[in-house]
C-alpha cells in the first residue's frame, strides 16, 4: 500500500529512532547510535537499500509480512508495533497474545471490578466473564455461576436467557454486530472459529444473526432484566477498553436515569 507523504515521513522517523534506541554489538566505538541500516536490514531478511527508503519516506509499498519483521528486528514494543501498523494503515497479521489464550488475568482489572460497587464484570476477547463483582453474581447468577462464562454462549444456549433479557431477539441481534464488530481485528484466530462453529451448530438463531454480517459498536445504553428474585431491573451499561489490555472490556451496570417501564 502506497502512503501519503506525511506518513511516510512519521514512519521514517519512527523506524530510525527505533533503530538509533537498539544497543550495538560490542565490537569497538561507534560514531552513530544504534544499529547500523544494514545491520537492522539484514535482521529483516531485505536489501539495505529499501530499507534506506523506509527511513527516507520514500514512496514504496509495505506489506503486513515485511512490517512484521521489521518490528520484531527492532525489537518493538507491544505499543510500539501497534504504532507502526498503524502508520502504515495495515493490520497486523500477529498483534499479539489473544484474549482466548487462557493468560493470567491483569490483577489492576480484577481489582477495578471489584472496586465497583454497581453490578461490573471483565470480558476477554471471546467475551468471556474473566472477572466480576457480588452485584453482577446476584444480577446474572444464571450466566456467571454457570458451567460456560462465554456472553454468547448464555444469550443463544441458556433458554433461560430468553425469558431473562428484555426484548430478547433485538439484544441477541444487537450482541452479535457488536461481537463480530469487536472481533475483525482477528477474524482468523482459531479460538474465535471454534467458538463461532460450536454457536452455529448449536442455535439456529445464532447462525442466522451471524448470517447477516450486522455490524454495531458497543456504545451501551439502556438495558432490562427480568430477574427471578427482583423483578424487572433497569440499568444503563457503560463499557470502557482499558488502556494497557485493549483486549478486555469492562462493562458496568449503572443506576437509570429513569424508573424502568412495567
Amino acid at each position: 500500500m502506497l502512503l501519503p507523504a506525511e506518513r511516510r515521513r512519521l514512519l521514517g522517523a519512527f523506524v530510525r529512532s527505533r533503530r538509533e534506541a537498539l544497543t550495538p554489538p560490542a565490537e569497538g566505538r561507534r560514531r552513530t547510535p544504534g544499529l547500523r541500516r544494514e545491520e537492522v536490514a539484514q535482521r529483516c531478511g531485505i536489501s539495505t537499500a529499501w530499507y534506506s527508503w523506509v527511513e527516507q519516506g520514500r514512496d514504496i509499498a509495505l506489506s503486513p509480512g515485511t512490517l512484521g519483521r521489521l518490528a520484531e528486528a527492532l525489537r518493538l514494543t507491544v505499543a510500539e508495533r501497534a504504532y507502526l501498523f498503524a502508520l502504515a494503515l495495515q493490520r497486523d497479521p500477529a498483534p499479539g497474545p489473544e484474549a482466548g489464550d487462557g493468560a493470567t488475568l491483569p490483577p489492576d482489572l480484577a481489582a477495578a471490578v471489584e472496586a465497583v460497587t454497581a453490578p461490573a464484570y471483565l470480558l476477554d476477547g471471546l467475551w468471556r466473564a474473566r472477572a466480576w463483582n457480588a452485584a453482577a453474581a446476584r444480577l446474572f447468577g444464571p450466566w456467571l455461576e454457570g458451567g460456560d462464562p462465554c456472553l454468547l454462549a448464555f444469550v443463544f444456549r441458556d433458554p433461560a436467557a430468553r425469558d431473562f433479557i428484555v426484548d430478547w431477539e433485538e439484544r441477541a441481534r444487537r450482541v452479535i454486530a457488536e461481537f463480530r464488530a469487536d472481533t475483525a481485528r482477528a477474524p482468523a484466530d482459531a479460538g474465535l472459529a471454534t467458538l463461532v462453529a460450536g454457536l452455529r451448530a448449536d442455535s439456529p438463531d445464532f447462525a442466522r444473526l451471524w448470517d447477516a454480517h450486522a455490524v454495531a459498536t458497543r456504545d451501551g445504553g439502556g438495558r432490562r432484566f427480568r430477574h427471578p428474585d427482583d423483578g424487572l431491573l433497569a440499568y444503563d451499561q457503560v463499557t470502557l477498553v482499558p488502556a494497557a489490555h485493549p483486549d478486555h472490556k469492562l462493562v458496568m451496570l449503572l443506576p437509570p436515569t429513569a424508573a424502568p417501564a412495567a
